[in-house]
């Protein structure tokens, strides 16, 4: 297999919007945790292969250790790659670079007769394919502009990422994100706006009467919201045993949803609750609400003869045991920095296999305290 390599902290680039271009080692080895942790829950991400410290002193609100982080990628070709492209250099130069996308990344569209149709829908099947996992998970990335999508459907850039705890579709932990663009709940329309910019760019190549090419592409953005909502219904109802969702089974999730975010239940533990049938003894499992959902849950996985055992275990393989979570992430970042570096590897032994359940698991699934929960994460590198 062919990856790209980037180094992240090493230097200014034409790219570095008048910063140093340096890195320290706090955030650097926080992308290292999240994206292992990301390729153990199954879900496209570029990963770490190293963090090095530099024995810099880096200049932030305080003087930090200097670090790069090398990060692979199948390819680090983004969104705004073609907006640069479009808008910089010309159709020749963006005709280049998608014939060249084409044909390292999508090679069976190659000879299609549309294939920068195909290219644009590809990629919008792979997007959506991407971010209903981190839905699935509770994973908010944080700063989904169009330079931190990659054009092969890799997570990329784990700046201002986090997990998210409570239930609350409107959660952010950016702290730039004063209004909730990149919140849980708006991360499909934002994938959605940035698509469309990746079909604006695209257009030179679509037809040479500017309106034909909108209209084209349009019709084939308009498909998102319907392929979206498909797949996110598929990877939820797969957290609560259904395996083929219908109509209603959207009405039992949503059902759940609500109690969740009325009774601030943690998203991860409530579905390992479900799974194991091991209900702790809180306000939302005591509630006749719950009581009725969980009556008629029960009769829709039932339904669908299917056993016990398949139904635990589409269960147990769809509702991760842990998660990165982000009081524990810091633990690990902070000891790291004094030179402790053995509770980051706890952390990550933990982390690499989520879907095992073990007993060591256990402790690190512990929600986080009242004064844990106050947390914002920064883009600055």
């Amino acid at each position: 297999e062919r990856f790209d390599i980037q180094l992240k902290g090493s230097g200014r680039t034409p790219y570095s919007r008048n910063g140093d271009g340096r890195a320290v080692l706090g955030p650097m080895l926080r992308e290292y945790i999240v994206s292992e942790a990301m390729h153990a829950l199954k879900i496209p991400t570029t990963r770490s292969l190293s963090v090095v410290s530099t024995g810099e002193d880096v200049y932030r609100e305080k003087i930090e250790q200097g670090a790069i982080l090398t990060r692979v990628a199948s390819s680090h070709i983004r969104f705004g790659t073609f907006e640069y492209a479009s808008y910089m250099l010309g159709p020749d130069k963006l005709k280049a670079l998608a014939d060249y996308t084409i044909k390292r990344h999508f090679p069976f569209i190659e000879n299609s007769e549309n294939k920068y149709i195909d290219f644009i829908n590809e990629v919008m099947r792979r997007q959506i394919k991407l971010v209903a996992k981190w839905q699935s998970v509770g994973f908010i990335h944080g700063v989904l502009n169009t330079d931190n999508m990659s054009i092969c459907g890799e997570t990329i850039d784990y700046g201002p990422c986090a997990f998210m705890d409570v239930y609350d579709p409107d959660t952010v932990f950016s702290s730039i994100d004063t209004y909730g663009r990149y919140s849980y709940k708006n991360q499909s329309f934002i994938i959605n706006w940035n698509l469309c910019r990746l079909a604006e760019a695209l257009l030179p190549l679509i037809d040479n009467d500017e309106n034909k090419a909108i209209e084209i592409m349009q019709n084939n953005l308009d498909k998102f919201t319907e392929l979206f909502t498909s797949e996110i219904i598929s990877n939820m109802s797969s957290k609560i045993g259904i395996f083929s969702p219908t109509e209603d089974d959207i009405s039992l999730l949503n059902e759940l949803l609500s109690m969740m975010k009325k009774y601030k239940q943690d998203f991860t533990n409530t579905f390992i609750a479900l799974t194991f049938g091991d209900f702790p003894k809180n306000e939302m499992f005591s509630s006749d609400e719950f009581v009725n959902w969980h009556k008629k849950w029960q009769a829709r996985i039932i339904s669908h003869g299917k056993s016990k055992d398949e139904i635990f275990n589409l269960m147990k393989n769809s509702n991760p045991a842990v998660i990165p979570r982000n009081h524990r992430v810091e633990e690990a970042l902070s000891a790291a920095e004094k030179g402790d570096f053995s509770v980051m590897n706890n952390l990550l032994k933990a982390l690499s296999n989520p879907y095992e359940h073990s007993e060591f698991q256990k402790e690190y699934a512990k929600i986080p305290t009242s004064s844990q929960c106050v947390y914002k994460t920064y883009c600055g590198t």
